[in-house]
Order: C-alpha cells, then sequence, then structure tokens
C-alpha cells in the first residue's frame, strides 16, 4: 500500500509504501506560503512513479490550505509545469519557476 502523509514536526510529506518511508518533499512554511525545497526517493523505490505520486499528493493536500505554492524544488517546478492544473496553486511572484522549460 502507497500513502502520503505529512510529517509536520519534519516539516516534509512522505511517501511510504507498505510502511516504509520511501521518499520526501521537504518544505518551509511561510506567512501564506509553503516552499517546496527537495524531494528525494530512495534509490531501491526508484522508477515506479512515487516522486510524482508524492508531490500530486502533497499539492493535492495544499490545496485546501489556501497556502501559495513556492516550488524552489526543481522537481516540484517540473510536476507542476507537466500537470497545469496545479499552476494555479503557485504564488504569482514565483509563476516564473513553472513556466520555464527543462
Amino acid at each position: 500500500m502507497t500513502e502520503v502523509a505529512d510529517n509536520t514536526e519534519a516539516h516534509r510529506y512522505e511517501i511510504t509504501v507498505d510502511g516504509v518511508v520511501a521518499g520526501f518533499a521537504e518544505y518551509r512554511l511561510r506567512p501564506g506560503k509553503i516552499v517546496f525545497t527537495h524531494t528525494e526517493v530512495r534509490d531501491e523505490f526508484e522508477g515506479r512513479g512515487l516522486g510524482s505520486t508524492l508531490i500530486r499528493g502533497a499539492l493535492d493536500a495544499v490545496r485546501p490550505s489556501g497556502l501559495a505554492v513556492v516550488p524552489l524544488c526543481p522537481f516540484v517546478a517540473r510536476y507542476i509545469r507537466r500537470h497545469p492544473e496545479y499552476r494555479d496553486l503557485v504564488d504569482p511572484e514565483h509563476l516564473d519557476l513553472v513556466t520555464t522549460t527543462d
């Protein structure tokens, strides 16, 4: 079973596979914003699409909070670039992070 959950104490969203943390997306909270700084998937879990599942789950969890997303992490920015349905979450001052090409 795969699950994405917010580990608020560690300031990161984690994806677990059968109870094992397979990866995480670190963030910092700022007034009205969530700044994603780093995403990592453990080597033994690479190639399964877990990074995308993690970011989708994190962004879906952020949406109802009303926080603006600042995708400093290149993986998060690339995910939003490829999935424009999440572009409305991006802080207007940082839209350039999701409109540049790879």
